[in-house]
């Protein structure tokens, strides 16, 4: 009896640092996180915002604007895997650092942009620059926290994006607005104090962050103890439930599930990026805005998808019915996208704002149907080969309205390409449910003490 006494005394304990453990990674990294990706989302969809003056000032016409916003794309597909391989190798303080740092730097870059060469050359290099931020940061949370605490990190930082989307056009608009401020131009303005700012954030990052649990010093020895044990035991459980070893890349590859999961977020990359880049341009059609009002109408589809992110997120978590929530998110987008081709600027951008519910609410449940679906000890490789290569949606969209627009001068026909790739995403989705119906989302390693038991509320899980 007294045993047993000691035991539940040391349980509790261990529970207890656990808990402290997580609480202070949420204070202290997640917020980090989603500053960064605040960032992140900022640099490569700011020039949005610029078009008209890019066009204006340097004869860079649609079709060449679609080209440029599309490169950063290409690169960011090509040297995702290496990035997020060097960062496992290097450590994330360094990396991710590093990748801060240097997509700041070519964002303040563009300010020299002198016509479509060096705008394609510029936005590749920041698609060079970003590439392995989103997988690096997924490991990073893998290998720091219980499996049970991070699809609430995950939507924690996740929300950087949808916050930068929401504030590009108030802080775009007025730097624009200092049209020949000391010499220069406002889009040049623009560019360089937004990229000056991710740099900052950067060099804050390499003091904030650390690559191993036992290199924070921020940690009691207790509460790093907890949390190596407890992702031992949940990686023991996992190896006793599939079997030793890591799938290899190739078979990661060859899975058929990883073909749809590719096909599904490459339609939602094609609708988020195709609106990131020509939004503005699109609510330019309204009479009477400018710069700033431009940019303040812009924020609007962002604003109204926070709301039902959280929303969806929630009853995904709650319901398990993460698969019919997809597929109505998907419709839903499909349904917006298209009427925004049919009805004047002004309904449009209501209709748009519709669409971005859907659209821009798919990543927190997306993610985790993945997470469910691949061999658990793959998930890191799964998430970077889908990311990496639906990545490219970002490059279809963009250079698919600029070539449209250039031809029609109008963007009409690119919103219905985009409403017919989120049906067909939606018909994915029905693939995925079929096979799951024969065990392959079934296929989840049995429940850990951590994600089970745990002293205080007990969060949403991603699985």
């Amino acid at each position: 009896m007294a045993a047993k006494t000691s035991r539940d005394g040391e349980s509790s304990l261990v529970a207890s640092a656990l808990d402290s453990a997580v609480a202070k990674i949420f204070r202290r990294i997640v917020p980090l996180f989603a500053i960064m990706m605040m960032c992140n989302q900022l640099d490569r969809s700011n020039i949005g915002y610029a078009q008209h003056h890019l066009e204006t000032d340097l004869g860079i016409g649609a079709a060449a604007y679609g080209l440029g916003a599309g490169l950063f794309f290409v690169a960011y597909t090509i040297f995702e895997l290496p990035s997020n391989a060097l960062m496992q190798r290097i450590g994330a303080k360094i990396w991710l650092s590093r990748i801060c740092v240097s997509w700041g730097l070519v964002s303040a870059a563009t300010l020299f942009t002198q016509g479509p060469i060096s705008f394609y050359i510029l936005r590749f290099l920041l698609g060079v620059a970003e590439a392995g931020f989103v997988p690096s940061v997924l490991y990073f949370l893998t290998t720091w926290l219980p499996n049970s605490h991070r699809g609430r990190a995950n939507a924690r930082y996740a929300v950087g994006a949808l916050i930068a989307f929401t504030l590009s056009g108030p802080l775009s608009g007025p730097l624009l607005s200092l049209n020949g401020f000391l010499g220069l131009a406002g889009w040049k303005w623009m560019f360089l104090v937004e990229g000056i700012a991710s740099v900052a954030i950067g060099v804050f990052a390499y003091f904030r962050l650390d690559s191993k649990i036992t290199d924070a010093a921020w940690l009691t020895p207790q509460e790093q103890n907890a949390l190596i044990t407890t992702i031992a035991r949940e990686n023991a459980e996992v190896e006793s439930h599939y079997g030793p070893g890591r799938p290899s890349l190739l078979s990661v590859l060859k899975d058929p599930r990883i073909a749809l999961f590719v096909i599904i977020y490459f339609a939602t990359q094609m609708s988020i990026f195709a609106n990131t880049f020509w939004l503005p341009s699109i609510v330019r059609n309204i009479e009477g805005t400018n710069d700033i009002t431009v940019g303040l109408l812009s924020s609007l589809p962002w604003i109204c998808a926070i709301v039902v992110m959280f929303a969806v997120a929630r009853l995904g978590d709650r319901t398990g019915k993460r698969l019919q929530i997809l597929i109505g998110l998907l419709l839903v987008s499909a349904v917006g996208s298209y009427l925004a081709g049919i009805t004047t600027p002004w309904v449009a951008l209501l209709t748009l704002c519709i669409a971005a519910t859907g659209f821009k609410s798919i990543s927190p449940i997306f993610w985790p149907i993945v997470q469910k679906s691949v061999h658990p000890m793959a998930v890191g490789t799964a998430i970077a080969v889908i990311n990496a290569l639906a990545n490219l949606g970002g490059f279809v969209a963009p250079y698919g309205f600029g070539l449209i627009k250039q031809h029609t001068g109008s963007t009409q026909w690119g919103l219905f390409g985009l409403a017919l790739a989120s049906v067909l995403a939606a018909l994915c989705c029905l693939l995925i449910r079929e096979r799951s119906s024969r065990g392959a989302i079934a296929d989840t390693p049995p429940p850990t003490p951590a994600t089970t038991e745990s002293s205080g509320p007990r969060p949403r899980t991603t699985n």
